[in-house]
């Protein structure tokens, strides 16, 4: 019996997220389209330095060593604003650090988001948080790079954590303990202990990552953490939910509410998503950090 092919992890990248643009975007931002035209062009040769998602793609990219192209595990595509023209400087880039990265979707000015669902992509990361959104709004995990974020502590190893509610999950026990304090959310929680959660946006990624876990044979181990505010009570709830996924993460750490960065330093973390932007700032002191713009925690203040 012929066994069935695996299907790549597909990892969506902009290039200002792979690679640092900020003085190529300033001439954009105080000189126009024309003169970042020829700024780029004649900066082509120029290798761009490293963004803060390139340690991270590099890493994805490990899982394929040792394997021939039809057969690799992770695909990274590069999504971008520029055009090809003013993009070539950045392929050139690629192939300088030599990356493998063979596809792309340079949007002339446009957002590129769309065409993450175009490339099956099972994760987007950008440094602009509209396009960020609007991924998410089309059901693809998508997340804003955060800045001022540190490289990957282990070389051995690819380690990605989540936040739990409004990451992994939907945020319906969030919108309780933000609306009603935490006496009613814990004992929402005991009550609905064998209820599952509903799915968050980056169900799916955990959910394709823990594929690869299960049928291939990777090169360097790919673990996984759930790094939450929760504790006990209102843990029971999550391992009945990821029973009910049949998802295993590999380390689950339930912090009562106690600062994750140093927690994500211990496990090594490549990168961490999480929904608010104040777990965010202060994990970036330590790893890489990434934002998703979805649930209770975004939305306007006043409008819950």
């Amino acid at each position: 019996m012929t066994k069935e092919p695996y299907r790549k992890l597909v990892v969506a990248i902009s290039s200002r997220a792979l690679f640092n643009l900020d003085e190529s975007h300033q001439v954009f931002e105080k000189e126009g389209i024309d003169a970042y035209r020829k700024h780029q062009r004649s900066k082509e040769h120029e290798v761009l330095p490293t963004g803060g998602a390139f340690d991270l793609v590099k890493k994805f990219l490990k899982l394929n060593e040792g394997r021939k192209p039809d057969d690799a595990l992770v695909e990274v595509l590069l999504l971008s604003r520029n055009t090809a023209d003013t993009g070539l400087r950045i392929f050139n880039s690629i192939r300088h650090y030599n990356l493998n990265i063979i596809r792309a979707a340079f949007a002339g000015g446009k957002s590129p988001y769309v065409y993450a669902n175009a490339f099956g992509a099972d994760l987007y990361l950008s440094l602009n948080p509209e396009d960020v959104k609007q991924a998410l709004n089309t059901s693809c995990a998508a997340a804003t790079i955060w800045p001022g974020t540190k490289s990957c502590h282990d070389p051995n190893a690819l380690n990605i954590a989540f936040d739990g509610d409004a990451v992994i999950f939907s945020d319906e026990a969030e919108r309780i303990y933000k609306t009603k304090g935490l006496e009613a959310f814990n004992k929402s929680e005991i009550l609905s202990k064998h209820e599952p959660l509903a799915d968050g946006p980056f169900k799916g990624f955990l959910s394709a990552m823990q594929r690869l876990q299960k049928e291939a044979d990777l090169p360097i181990p790919l673990r996984t953490a759930l790094v939450t505010a929760r504790s006990a009570p209102a843990h029971e709830r999550v391992v009945n939910t990821l029973r009910q996924w049949d998802i295993r993460i590999d380390e689950s750490l339930f912090l009562g509410g106690l600062s994750k960065a140093k927690f994500l330093k211990a496990f090594k973390a490549d990168i961490f998503f999480d929904d608010q932007k104040s777990h965010i700032e202060k994990a970036s002191c330590e790893v890489i950090s990434a934002h998703v713009p979805y649930g209770v925690a975004n939305e306007p203040p006043g409008s819950i």
